[in-house]
């Protein structure tokens, strides 16, 4: 089984944890979207390449935007679609190779939100060819949101929920990649890319656009989330209001399980 049919299919199989997840996961998922409305108006057209079952698609066109959905999985976009019928919420959705988007017409979306295939494109040059699909459906000016997963965000995971993996002599294998100072590609949660935070800017420098921000979508939340998570929404919302003030701090990147590069197409 090739890598793409793998993640193809391991999202097929996971479509109801993959809807939840972002549950467990306020944190990203506020502070993200926090980020994603300081650009997305109503009416305005997006993009969302890779979204899953379409948390993020649902929000948006509930925010009265023009939304398509593109993903792998057939699942995935089946699920979003009956779930916009049941809120009585318009949406497209498509299966689409992130790295051939030629189904979908150029030029046409004030937004692409790219929060899902950079996990799993394990060759850099299908980095590339993705980012430049992006950038191929923006308009002019359009905003591109691009989301990755830390280098580090295993070692947090492994620390938080399964400690005794440090003595798994293939998980210390992975888990060393904090001592080699290393991005890894293999076999993570499924087929992944785990990107260093310092190689985030450098990959998208040779492309046509503005960086606006680079952001740690956990702040300094990341290893106390559940705990936090237990307190009452109006203690969360005020530890949010503060993690977001201080998300795009160099110094914070390190904590991140997730990043999110935002920038601006030039003409």
């Amino acid at each position: 089984m090739d890598s793409v049919e793998s993640v193809r299919r391991f999202y097929d199989e996971t479509v109801n944890y993959e809807w939840k997840r972002l549950d467990r996961h306020q944190v990203e998922y506020e502070l993200s979207k926090r980020y994603i409305t300081r650009y997305v108006r109503p009416n305005d057209k997006v993009l969302d390449l890779g979204g899953g079952p379409g948390k993020y698609s649902l929000y948006l066109s509930q925010l009265g935007c023009q939304v398509t959905l593109a993903d792998l999985s057939q699942n995935n976009i089946d699920f979003a679609l009956n779930k916009a019928q049941e809120l009585g919420l318009p949406l497209n959705g498509l299966r689409a190779d992130c790295r051939d988007l030629s189904a979908i017409e150029d030029g046409q979306y004030d937004h692409v939100l790219c929060m899902g295939p950079m996990y799993h494109l394990k060759d850099e040059r299908d980095r590339v060819a993705t980012i430049h699909e992006c950038l191929r459906k923006l308009k002019p000016k359009g905003t591109l949101f691009v989301a990755f997963v830390s280098s580090y965000s295993f070692v947090w995971d492994y620390l938080i929920q399964h400690p005794s993996l440090i003595l798994n002599e293939e998980r210390r294998a992975q888990l060393n990649a904090i001592v080699d100072d290393a991005n890894f590609a293999g076999q993570g949660f499924s087929e992944n890319f785990f990107i260093r935070p310092k190689d985030v800017l450098p990959f998208f420098e040779p492309f046509q656009l503005e960086k606006l921000h680079l952001l740690n979508c956990e702040s300094f939340l990341y290893l106390r989330e559940p705990e936090l998570l237990g307190q009452s929404q109006e203690v969360v919302s005020a530890w949010l209001d503060l993690a977001e003030q201080v998300c795009e701090r160099e110094d914070l990147l390190s904590m991140a399980e997730h990043f999110m590069y935002i920038g601006r197409k030039r003409e």
